[in-house]
């Protein structure tokens, strides 16, 4: 999975993570076809990348201390409390265009990225 990040102001916002419609039904999709109605999507910030910060997305049945739990229909996104100051206000998408599929990112918490998309300060 590839993540795209796009800056829309430096001013930190706390509202939680948005699933759009397009990636929810992305998600229920793969859900289904892994036949297991146990995992959420677990949204996650590790260090690493070219910027200092990098996206995980994955299917996870782990509840940790502390998780912050977004119900979008059927689907559950996950945030450990660790990750959950950089990703509020952050919008997840799916793009399926002849030029790139996957989840993409649009976090107004991130200050600069680089140029493989898939980090963030």
């Amino acid at each position: 999975m590839t993540a795209d990040v796009t800056i829309e102001t430096a001013t930190p916002v706390t509202d939680g993570i948005q699933l759009t419609e397009e990636a929810s039904s992305k998600v229920a999709a793969l859900l289904s076809q892994e036949g297991r109605d146990d995992l959420a999507l677990r949204v996650a910030v590790q260090p690493g990348g070219c910027s200092g910060l990098r996206y995980q997305l994955f299917f996870d049945d782990r509840s940790l201390d502390g998780d912050v739990v977004q119900a979008f229909g059927t689907v559950k996104v996950v945030t450990d409390r660790m990750s959950a100051p950089y990703l509020g206000g952050a919008t997840i998408d799916f793009v399926d265009t002849i030029e790139k599929q996957g989840f993409t990112i649009d976090n107004p918490n991130a200050g600069s990225s680089c140029a493989c998309g898939d980090s963030f300060s």
